[in-house]
């Protein structure tokens, strides 16, 4: 498929399923804003060149603790990744990344490749979050206790934040 042609798609494509998306840094790169549920939002790069194109998005940063847990629970989900896999960076934070052949450059594909996307960064959110920061997250909730804040973001978390002490805690605002 022609460049030109890629690009068409694309843009069509990200037009007809009213995603948020902007030019990129570099020529050809499309920043694209996939909703969440469990992670509000999902930035994804796509960058077309001649032969292909490459998909890249941040899911999270590096682990406070259980790196090992952490990382292993991401390698067993990349057995069910289809053609993207988990990758991390020089600071251990997470991505999800993909080559896409220039010819799958299709209006189908795309719907696909964002699902999958949106799936790889969006479904794992609240593990990742426990395995690697459940030691910061008990903190802020114990603090937003103490004080009487709102414990709203928190709330997908209180069965397991919540002290076993009979400690309420105050309802979600």
């Amino acid at each position: 498929m022609p460049l030109d042609e890629a690009v068409r798609v694309l843009e069509a494509t990200l037009e007809d399923a009213e995603l948020d998306w902007e030019a990129g840094a570099k020529k050809r790169e499309y920043v694209v804003t996939l909703p969440g549920d469990k992670k509000l939002r999902t930035v994804a790069s796509l960058l077309l060149r001649e032969r292909g194109m490459s998909v890249s998005a941040f899911v999270i940063r590096a682990p406070d603790e259980n790196h090992d847990q952490f990382y292993r629970h991401l390698l067993r989900r990349n057995l069910r990744l289809p053609g993207m896999a988990y990758a991390i960076d020089h600071l251990g934070d997470v991505y999800v990344m993909g080559e896409v052949p220039a010819e799958a450059v299709t209006e189908h594909y795309l719907d696909q490749l964002f699902g999958v996307l949106l799936e790889a960064c969006d479904q794992p959110f609240n593990d990742l979050l426990l395995l690697g920061f459940r030691t910061s997250m008990q903190k802020e909730w114990d603090w937003r206790v103490d004080r009487g804040e709102s414990l709203r973001n928190l709330e997908a978390f209180r069965s397991v934040l919540q002290r076993s002490d009979g400690e309420k805690a105050p309802p979600a605002e």
